[in-house]
């Protein structure tokens, strides 16, 4: 295949010295992956990969008297890359004098204000060039406040003959979004072909992403300048970064699949110069991973463990629509496995042991009973148990039916609500629930002081929220009322799964509490918090959540407060030798079956019980504030992906029931 890139010279190979524990894109696979795909097991080891590869280009270059040209997209994925490059600068080891950084993409039209607090431009600088020594004058940004249609193609054109002027893009970053979109280059959208520069109309799956940052889909304009493909294809280098098991297919799609302006990503394929970093989550799709053994030789000979020997087994089961126990040895010849029966066989022992595992990973008893089996490795009933809820909706939308179970069948189980979700709670909520307050306290003879305070704080709400601005924060009291309507929402939910009151805990961790969709970076006062509570709890169970495709990653940093807070307790007694952690799923993705280590069932009274329990949330009823792409309501979100794993497991051959909710037991070796 012919690649494409920059005629400039010195176009380094963006995949050489790339640092880090990896499992690299072999040349073996090159007819299966059309871009080199380099795949880690942690995001932190992938994005301090990339930011050690773009420090050394940058430096490699200026050291030499030259200028460099990085052009930055805005991502979740690209964070921690710009936090690790300013890492390195604070450190002394790395200079932008003589960088010029490209803002790939930007909205527009904006109103000054809009463009002070949710521009690309501002992104980038909160998250890079505010804390670099960058001259002002080597930010190249676009003009997004409201112009002529004259003045929108000069800036195009001018745009990009500044970046000519410069010898072009040394390297860009890039993120990629649902359907492949790198930039603004939206799918099936050629209008921009044959510029490097162009105004484009948002579609609605962009404009459906970005509503959180705006506060509401009708606030995010419609229009945005890009880095169309052109002038990514004329990058001298590229890397696309992709982190979380929600990215997974778009990955496969961009790498394996075919080129097409319905996948605008997959023209990188064409790219002589660029390649792809993910974690494993990100990767998953990939036919490496997926199921290695239909690659043949360009897989090279495929390691059977018992994962993998499930993951060969199960696909198998679904591929032929037969159960496990049902498959022949002609099925596995026949689907590439011979080498699998060879090394674990015959079939029916694999099949018995596949079987076997997966009903025994189905329990009634989360907690275990006072005689007989547990699921996990810690015995004792009833048990102390802590569920985390980085939201203060997650615990029953992800496990509401194991939280019941917990609850009916004596265990001592406490629920911490990690972050107060204030900024999930629509304005005109929290101005009924001030002027309730006033009511209230006028109705129960507050007295004269109480009930001044409440109109006060009323008439606060009332005038700000009658003269807001997207995306303008609200103010602290206004913070405080939308955090107490969702701790209110909270207790109500878990007291009716059957938590004690006394059992019910708000952490609210500090590096949620901006006012912003942005959070600040995860601090020791928040692992403090997490720690103290461990310790006077003392659990012998914990369920915490693993789902990492939340899109404003605010799982991510709540796992990583638990995890972190493990290892301070890691040599304690109770945690050491009688303490378990299980990572629950459900909001926005599931487990992988074959990864699956205590699957519970769910019956129809109790998936009715726990939508109720939802239902408790009514700020987050009917339409939340951030549903992101999905336009179901959470618990339809949540019942269909619990009957899809019940289904599942019955069509592998296992008992039918109504609903499962599915947890994976946590050790160090996993990858967050």
């Amino acid at each position: 295949m012919e690649r494409r890139g920059s005629t400039h010279a010195e176009p380094r190979d963006v995949s050489a010295g790339l640092e880090g524990t990896q499992m690299s894109f072999s040349p073996r696979l090159q007819t299966r992956e059309q871009i080199p795909t380099h795949v880690y097991g942690a995001c932190s080891a992938a994005t301090h990969a990339v930011a050690a590869k773009a420090a050394a280009m940058i430096k490699h270059k200026t050291g030499a008297g030259g200028s460099f040209v990085l052009g930055v997209a805005v991502d979740s994925a690209l964070g921690g890359v710009y936090e690790e490059l300013v890492a390195m600068h604070q450190a002394g080891k790395l200079s932008f004098k003589n960088v010029h950084v490209v803002i790939a993409h930007e909205y527009y039209p904006m109103a000054k204000s809009m463009q002070e607090r949710q521009s690309h431009a501002t992104w980038i600088h909160s998250y890079l060039t505010e804390y670099v020594d960058i001259p002002a004058e080597n930010i190249h940004r676009f003009n997004s406040f409201p112009q002529e249609a004259g003045d929108i193609d000069n800036q195009c054109s001018s745009f990009w003959e500044n970046i000519a002027k410069l010898g072009g893009i040394d390297l860009l970053l890039l993120g990629v979004s649902g359907g492949g979109r790198i930039g603004f280059n939206e799918p099936g959208d050629a209008k921009s072909h044959g510029t490097q520069v162009a105004l484009v109309e948002l579609d609605q799956r962009t404009r459906v992403s970005a509503a959180s940052d705006f506060f509401g889909i009708e606030h995010v304009p419609t229009h945005g300048y890009t880095l169309t493909l052109d002038a990514v294809m004329d990058a001298k280098a590229v890397i696309v970064i992709a982190f979380s098991e929600g990215k997974a297919e778009t990955i496969a799609t961009i790498v394996e699949g075919s080129v097409t302006s319905k996948v605008p990503a997959s023209c990188l394929q064409q790219h002589k110069n660029a390649i792809i970093v993910t974690d494993e989550s990100a990767a998953a799709s990939l036919m490496r991973f997926k199921c290695p053994w239909e690659l043949g030789s360009l897989a090279g000979i495929v390691s059977y463990d018992p994962m993998t020997e499930r993951k060969a087994v199960i696909w198998l089961s679904l591929k032929t629509n037969k159960s496990i126990l049902r498959l022949t040895s002609e099925d596995y010849t026949s689907n590439h496995l011979l080498q699998l029966v060879k090394e674990r066989g015959p079939a029916y022992d694999i099949n018995i042991r596949v079987f076997n595992h997966l009903r025994d990973t189905v329990t009634g008893w989360p907690g275990g009973k006072a005689k007989g089996p547990t699921a996990g490795k810690v015995s004792g009933f009833p048990k102390r148990i802590l569920v985390f809820s980085p939201h203060p909706d997650d615990d029953v939308i992800s496990m509401g039916g194991t939280l019941i179970r917990l609850c009916d069948q004596g265990h001592d189980v406490h629920v911490c609500y990690q972050t107060s979700g204030n900024i999930a709670v629509w304005d005109d909520y929290a101005r009924q629930f001030a002027h309730f307050v006033s009511l209230y306290s006028s109705a129960f003879g507050m007295g004269d002081a109480a009930l001044k305070r409440a109109q006060d704080v009323e008439g606060l709400v009332e005038e700000f929220t009658s003269n807001k601005e997207p995306g303008q924060v609200d103010p602290k009291e206004m913070q405080h009322i939308k955090g107490l309507i969702r701790q209110a929402e909270a207790r109500e939910a878990a007291r009716y799964s059957g938590v004690k009151p006394g059992n019910i805990h708000f952490l609210n961790l500090p590096f949620y509490e901006t006012g912003k969709v942005k959070k600040n970076p995860l601090s020791d006062k928040d692992t403090a918090l997490v720690r103290e509570l461990l310790e006077k709890i003392q659990p012998q169970q914990i369920y915490a959540a693993g789902d990492l495709s939340d899109p404003h990653g605010t799982h991510r940093v709540c796992l990583n407060a638990i995890i972190e807070a493990l290892k301070q307790v890691g040599q304690q007694e109770w945690y050491k030798n009688a303490c378990e952690v299980w990572l629950y799923r459900g909001a926005w993705q599931e487990w992988e079956p074959e990864r699956i280590q205590m699957a519970v069932p769910v019956s129809p009274q109790e998936l009715y019980k726990k939508r109720l329990a939802i239902f408790r949330h009514q700020s987050q009823k009917d339409v939340a504030p951030f549903p992101g792409t999905d336009k179901r309501e959470f618990w339809q979100r949540s019942e269909a992906r619990n009957r899809a794993t019940a289904k599942l497991f019955d069509s592998l051959g296992l008992q039918e029931y109504e609903a499962i909710e599915a947890f994976v037991l946590y050790d160090e070796s996993l990858n967050f």
